[in-house]
């Protein structure tokens, strides 16, 4: 080849590379203020849950499950069903290290908050708040930043596990200062400054804020300030109360502290701020630890790392922008709970009010398991791609039990709560279990059987959250009677809906005892896992609350919410029965029957996907023989529930399971029944999905699935024809390739054979 040719060839191949975008890192896709603002998707608009109601979610500059997650503050207060911020808020007056349990309805606790300010000195949360425009708000998982327009501040931030960083850039020469609040609700909080090493600490009291309670939960959220610069000045407050040159207060309502400095115009000042729930000194090492030696930019550069390679377990193709910020905005959020709770050392304050300090050795302890949701779809995600991190997950429930002495229906601020309902804590583990994800020695495994089988003798353990709630009267009648009230509980009545969800998790409990050859509890427990039966009126083909004598109660209207339905009607909860759709199906008078009644439900507008108990009910067609329907559903969910605006969550995320079941309803397949490691099939939604999974990665290819084409025609796995309607877990593991060939019209012959069917209990 001549040379003048060689050089074209070479020019032409940069000047082609040169034109080639860089391919956008999958984090970027992320949007966390998405969930922020009021839900704008169809059907919340629909359903009248739009206008008011957001998913609780807030844009966390965070890891994956970190032990303290930083957001912008719109709202001051630790209090019930109040998020630390709201996107039609236009007022910002901090910077929080949150302990939020994200898309929620419980409380934050143990937080503190910094705030920068210039000019007058104003620490009030109330008074010292600033204008921002979203204009110039920059929010990613690994970095948050801001203009305070009121005080010419721009403000960044970044994080680790344990710590935050900021860097606050004052536009003006002259006075400046930062403010910061332990934010006890209680009048509790503690602040100190020492100037000599430029640093501010202190600590809010946790209470466990539940059933209107209140009562001290045995730790605190610690936290140590170090400032790249010293003070010219420093503080207290309480109220409108400065007490300069004061370095303690204790114990009063509204306090804080503060650092003042006389700056040059565009001058920065950074804050490295540390947290631990064990002490303060604790949150000085974890700040040693994790921040102390590196830049603003290193702690950004390593947190979009994290992200990056934790989102890669997962990598879609296909479709636009927008699908992608759907997808991976979801995967973020599922990975937002639960929490990380030990110091970089391993400490941590034992569970149920302790005030012993344990070690967690050489894995994290995690506290905040939002159960009654996570287990559906989170756990069973985490099971699949993240396998170790859940195994720690459910070794610090099996701590909890060993600390406590039994197993946490619902455990939050690290202690007991009787919050929502079920025993689902059960079915977590038993999904770990069953998919090989960790073992259970024979003390574990008796703590589950405890939650089964007994109540704790002690009234005040029993009130507190220890034990299944209205276990007696379950064991007794084999269903919660309406004469039972439940009053020691947070969601008193519901005895309908906690008995479906006691007899799905016998079924899950079952499933462990038949794996340790347990038979004599597998077999009872597998004939109460069948108590779904005994609140079933076969007149009105649907649940319906039963008093003791056996009658059905007269106060019935199956579109209407019934005081034994939790957070639904009875129609709704009809279909609660993960374990066993064809005894459901024979109790509706067969698979035509059941069909129907699904069609007419869906009719008449009752399925509602912004709350978690119908979460499997688009998949259920595939066991009466209709998985078509499945398909046509699962997509329409996706398109009208989810979007990538700020408003595109139609319900509370709940820790992420609203967002885990799109991830799931994106690869095309969702845990219907954990403890079966079985996953029902609704059909991929990108064009190509490829699936870390350790040792072997699944590619699931699915030629345009993200035009429209939504109908499975034909399945390969591996090169062989696969007609089952379901994919089992391990064989999933196996990893390989996963071919569907996808149509924009039902191929009413795929899956729709009865060998090609779900598990079901009463096959």
């Amino acid at each position: 080849m001549k040379a003048s040719n060689l050089i074209v060839l070479l020019v032409f191949f940069l000047s082609s590379c040169s034109t080639n975008e860089p391919e956008t890192a999958l984090v970027d896709y992320i949007n966390p203020l998405i969930g922020t603002a009021p839900a704008s998707t169809v059907s919340a608009l629909k359903h009248g849950h739009g206008t008011e109601n957001n998913a609780q979610v807030v844009p966390y500059v965070t890891v994956p499950f970190g032990m303290t997650n930083w957001t912008p503050q719109t709202k001051t207060k630790e209090t019930k069903c109040i998020a630390p911020y709201y996107y039609t808020d236009s007022i910002i007056n901090g910077f929080r290290g949150s302990h939020w349990l994200s898309g929620s309805c419980v409380q934050d606790y143990g937080s503190m908050t910094v705030m920068p300010v210039s000019g007058e000195l104003i620490c009030l949360p109330e008074k010292r708040g600033s204008h921002f425009s979203h204009d110039s708000e920059i929010a990613t998982p690994y970095r948050y930043k801001v203009h305070l327009t009121d005080y010419g501040i721009q403000t960044e931030m970044t994080a680790s596990k344990r710590c935050g960083v900021f860097r606050f850039t004052y536009e003006k020469g002259g006075a400046a200062h930062i403010v910061l609040d332990p934010n006890s609700d209680e009048g509790q909080g503690f602040a100190m400054v020492n100037k000599d090493q430029n640093e501010i600490a202190g600590y809010n009291p946790v209470h466990r804020i539940y059933q209107e309670w209140g009562e001290p939960a045995g730790f605190s959220g610690y936290f140590v300030a170090r400032f790249s610069r010293d003070f010219d000045s420093f503080g207290v407050y309480h109220d409108d109360n400065i007490l300069e040159g004061d370095t303690v207060i204790q114990d009063m309502a509204n306090l804080g502290a503060y650092a003042s400095f006389k700056v040059e115009a565009g001058e920065s000042i950074e804050v490295m701020i540390g947290t631990s729930f064990t002490s303060m000194e604790e949150a000085r090492k974890n700040l040693e630890a994790e921040v102390a030696k590196r830049s603003f930019e290193q702690v950004e550069t390593d947190l979009k790392a994290t992200w990056e390679k934790v989102l890669n377990k997962i990598k879609v193709e296909g479709g636009n922008d927008s699908d992608k910020v759907k997808f991976y905005t979801a995967l973020y959020h599922s990975f937002l709970a639960p929490r990380t709770f030990n110091d970089a050392d391993g400490s941590y304050p034992s569970f149920a009010g302790g005030e012993k300090v344990l070690h967690s050795g050489n894995r994290d302890y995690y506290v905040d398991f939002s159960m009654w949701d996570t287990y559906r779809a989170s756990h069973p995600l985490f099971n699949l791609i993240m396998p170790d991190e859940n195994a720690n997950m459910m070794m610090s429930l099996l701590d909890k039990a060993k600390n406590g002495g039994w197993l946490p229906i619902f455990p939050c601020w690290n202690s007991y709560t009787s919050a929502m309902i079920g025993d689902h804590v059960i079915a977590t583990l038993a999904d770990a279990y069953l998919k090989n994800t960790i073992d259970l020695t024979d003390d574990e495994y008796a703590y589950l059987l405890q939650n089964a089988f007994e109540t704790p003798e002690n009234y005040e353990d029993y009130k507190n959250g220890k034990g299944r709630r209205a276990l007696s009267s379950y064991l007794k009648y084999g269903y919660v009677p309406l004469e039972d009230e439940v009053k020691e509980s947070f969601h008193k009545k519901e005895q309908v809906s906690r008995t479906l969800e006691y007899a799905f998790d016998d079924f899950a409990l079952s499933q462990v005892a038949l794996k340790r050859k347990d038979t004599v509890n597998a077999q009872q427990l597998l004939q109460r896992a069948l108590n779904y039966q005994n609140v079933f009126s076969k007149d009105d083909a649907c649940v319906r609350g039963r008093f003791a004598d056996g009658s059905f109660t007269s106060d019935f209207d199956k579109e209407q919410r019934m005081s034994y339905i939790t957070e639904g009607t009875p129609w709704q909860y009809s279909w609660y029965v993960p374990h066993d759709f064809n005894g459901l199906m024979n109790l509706m008078g067969g698979h035509q029957n059941f069909s129907e009644n699904l069609d007419q439900f869906h009719a008449s507008g009752q399925y509602w996907h912004g709350n978690e108990p119908g979460h499997q009910i688009p998949f259920i067609y595939n066991y009466c023989g209709q998985p078509w329907k499945t398909q046509q559903l699962v997509s329409q969910i996706m398109k009208d529930e989810y979007d990538a605006g700020v408003g595109g969550l139609s319900g509370n995320d709940d820790a992420g399971q609203m967002s885990a079941w799109y991830v799931f309803a994106a690869m095309g397949f969702y845990p219907v029944c954990p403890s079966v490691p079985e996953y029902v099939i609704s059909g991929p939604h990108f064009d190509q999905i490829t699936i870390d999974l350790g040792n072997n990665e699944l590619v699931i290819k699915a030629p345009g699935a993200t035009e429209g084409n939504i109908y499975i025609q034909d399945v390969k796995f591996n090169g062989e024809t696969y007609s089952k309607n379901y994919l089992n877990h391990f064989d999933l593991l196996k990893g390989g390739t996963l071919e569907f060939e996808m149509g924009s019209s039902p191929n009413k012959e795929w899956g729709a054979n009865e060998d090609c069917r779900p598990f079901s209990l009463s096959r």
